[in-house]
C-alpha cells in the first residue's frame, strides 16, 4: 500500500522540478459559475400601463434582468444583483442556443459594460432589442464577466421558456404607451416670435401631449402656466404681451379638456430673462406639478426671486 506521505514528496519534486524548468505542470481548470432559471422555475412577469410596459425575469442566485420600455423613450435592458458577483469591466454578450438546439451558432452582440452598483448592467435600445428578439426565436442571451473576488467567470443566461405569452403581452401594451413620460413634460417651454402670441402646429403638438399625459396621470393636481417676454420696449407692453402669450396657451389646455381649477395662469413681462439673448426670454413655461411636491419648486421665483423656468 502506498503512503499518503508518498503522494506529498512527489507533488513537492514536481513542484520543485517545475520551479527549475525541467517539468512544466497541467493548468488548473478554469471554473465558471453559471446562473439562469431552470425549465421549472423559468418565468416572467408583465407590467404593464401607459406609461411603462416591462418584463420582469427571475435569475436565481444571482438577482433579475429587466427589458423597460417607458412612454416617449426606447426599449431598455437591466440585468440587477444586489450581490455584485460580476468585477466591474468589459462583458460579453452572446445569444446561444439552449441545451436541447445542438448545432445552432451563436450570435454575439458585442462588448457591454459591468458596473460596480445593484443594476450594473444598463444596455441601450439596440442590444435590448436583439436580447428580446433572441429569447422570442428560442434562444438564451448570455452575459459572461470575471466574477468580482477571483478570475473566474460568470455567467448570466436569460431562459427564454415562458417567454413568448409575456412578450405578446409587452407589445400590445407599448402599442398603447403615452406619446411622452413624466420627465419629458414635468417642464416645458413654448417660443414665441417678437410681438407675437400665436401657436405653432409645433406647440399644439407639444401641448397635446400635454394634455395626453396630464388626462392619465391622475397625481397631476396643478398646472403652472406663465408668460414672458423679452425686454424690448416698455415694462407695460412687456407685461400685457407677456400675460397674452400664458392665456393663448391656458385657453388651449381648456378647450381640450384641462380643468380651470387646475390651471395658475400667470405673466411676468421681462421680470425673469433666462439668457442675454431676446428671443430665449419670449417664451410661456408650462410646469406640473404632481400631489406632494412642494409647490415652491414650481414657482417662476423659485430660487429667491430668480426665475428657474
Amino acid at each position: 500500500m502506498v503512503s499518503p506521505f508518498w503522494f506529498f514528496r512527489q507533488r513537492r519534486l514536481l513542484k520543485i522540478l517545475a520551479t527549475a524548468g525541467l517539468v512544466s505542470l497541467p493548468s488548473a481548470p478554469v471554473l465558471s459559475s453559471s446562473y439562469g432559471a431552470g425549465i421549472e422555475n423559468s418565468q416572467w412577469y408583465l407590467s404593464e400601463s401607459v406609461f411603462e410596459c416591462s418584463l420582469v425575469h427571475d435569475i436565481p442566485g444571482y438577482g433579475r434582468a429587466v427589458l423597460r420600455h417607458r412612454a416617449g423613450e426606447d426599449l431598455r435592458f437591466y440585468l440587477e444583483s444586489e450581490l455584485r458577483l460580476m468585477s466591474p469591466g468589459p462583458g460579453r454578450l452572446v445569444v446561444e442556443a439552449p441545451p436541447w438546439r445542438p448545432g445552432v451558432a451563436p450570435n454575439p452582440i458585442g462588448t457591454v459594460q459591468v458596473t460596480d452598483n445593484d443594476r450594473g448592467v444598463r444596455l441601450g435600445n439596440r442590444e435590448a432589442v436583439l436580447i428580446a428578439r433572441g429569447l422570442s426565436s428560442g434562444m438564451q442571451p448570455t452575459l459572461t464577466r470575471a466574477a468580482q473576488y477571483s478570475g473566474e467567470p460568470v455567467r448570466v443566461q436569460l431562459s427564454n421558456v415562458n417567454f413568448t405569452g409575456p412578450y405578446a403581452g409587452y407589445r400590445g401594451c407599448v402599442a398603447s404607451l403615452l406619446p411622452v413620460n413624466f420627465d419629458q413634460i414635468r417642464r416645458s417651454r413654448i417660443p414665441f416670435a417678437s410681438g407675437s402670441t400665436r401657436l405653432s402646429a409645433a406647440d399644439m403638438a407639444l401641448l397635446d401631449n400635454i394634455l395626453a399625459y396630464v388626462m392619465a396621470d391622475s397625481t397631476v393636481e396643478r398646472i403652472f402656466v406663465d408668460g414672458h417676454s423679452d425686454s424690448i420696449g416698455s415694462r407695460i407692453d412687456n407685461r400685457a404681451l407677456s400675460e397674452d402669450r400664458a392665456n393663448v396657451v391656458a385657453e388651449y389646455l381648456r378647450s381640450q379638456g384641462i380643468d380651470e381649477n387646475m390651471l395658475t395662469v400667470r405673466a411676468h413681462g421681462d421680470q425673469y430673462p433666462v439668457s442675454r439673448r431676446p428671443a430665449d426670454n419670449r417664451r410661456t413655461t408650462i410646469r406640473l406639478q404632481r400631489q406632494g411636491e412642494r409647490p415652491e419648486l414650481l414657482q417662476a421665483n423659485g430660487r429667491g426671486g430668480e426665475f428657474s423656468g
